[in-house]
This record gives C-alpha cells, structure tokens and sequence, in this order.
C-alpha cells in the first residue's frame, strides 16, 4: 500500500515543482533584478544639508573623501540654583533625561551624555541644527537649565559625517 501511495504522489509532486513562467507569478526572476545602487552621493547629500542651512565642507584623504557637516557641542555647567531639595532635584532629573531623549528621538540631538566626577562640566550634547543660535534655544529647553540647575555653553564642532565611536 505504501508502495502505491509513492508511485501516484510522486510523480505529481515532480509536475507541481515545474517552473513557472514569469507572467503567471508576476515578479521577475533573479536574472532581470538590477541590482540597487546608492542613490546618493556626497555632493547631494552635501547639496542637501546647504539648503537646509546647514555647514559642511569636504575633506579628501588619500582615495578617501569624507563630508564634514558642523554640530553644536553644548556643556551642560552646573548652575547657579542648585538649592533644589533632593525631591525636586529628582524630578529635575527625570525630565531632563526625558527632554534629552527627545531631542535625540526628533533627529536634533546625536551625541548625549554625562561626564563621570564632580566637576562643574557635568555633560554634553551635540545637537544638530543648522544654526548656533538653534542649538542654544533647544538646549536652553531642558528643564534643568530653565530651573537654574544647569547652564549650557555652546560651540561650533566639525566631524566626519555618519562618523561613529569605535
């Protein structure tokens, strides 16, 4: 019984595995797929980022071309308000780190963190605006530096673009 079941299934099976042809699955095969190439290049994506206001420029190293675009490094400094009691000074703490992860969420801050010790730069964040003046009015934002516990210092910060930390 086993023997005939074998002998009728497998030769449908056989049939049904047939290649079908390319207008009854409605995609194309392998053989006609183009591969996709970068759409972008440096010059556009430096065209881009002009437009929109903000600064870049080109570095060429070797056979290597590397696009600067300029950041804002802000210092968070201590603040003349630190007076607040430990309560307070904690939900300071929880909306701060909530401003700053939004500001990274919404594409405007790209590095962020806090320094180690008890000195009065207690962190930094690098936004990316088109303008310092834009970097300065986000960073005055944060909670903890519209309450007096923190003050921010700006500056203009050149790195490569889509650099990352090793």
């Amino acid at each position: 019984m086993k023997k005939l079941i074998y002998i009728l299934v497998f030769p449908f099976l056989i049939l049904s595995c047939k290649d079908i042809p390319e207008q009854e699955r409605g995609i194309p095969g392998p053989e006609k797929v183009e591969k996709k190439k970068p759409k972008a290049n440096i010059d556009s994506i430096a065209n881009h980022l002009n437009e929109k206001g903000y600064q870049t420029f080109t570095n060429k190293e070797g056979d290597s071309t590397y696009l600067m675009q300029q950041y804002y490094m802000v210092f968070l400094k201590k603040g003349e308000n630190r007076s607040q009691d430990s309560t307070e000074a904690a939900n300071l703490q929880k909306e701060h780190l909530a401003y700053l992860s939004r500001m990274a969420e919404e594409g405007y801050a790209s590095l962020i963190g806090p320094f180690g010790g008890d000195g009065d730069i207690r962190g930094i964040a690098v936004y990316n605006t088109a303008t310092l003046e834009e970097a300065d009015s986000l960073a005055k934002q944060d909670p903890m530096v519209k309450a007096g516990r923190l003050e921010v210092e700006v500056n203009p910060w050149w790195t490569a673009k889509g650099g990352k930390l090793n």
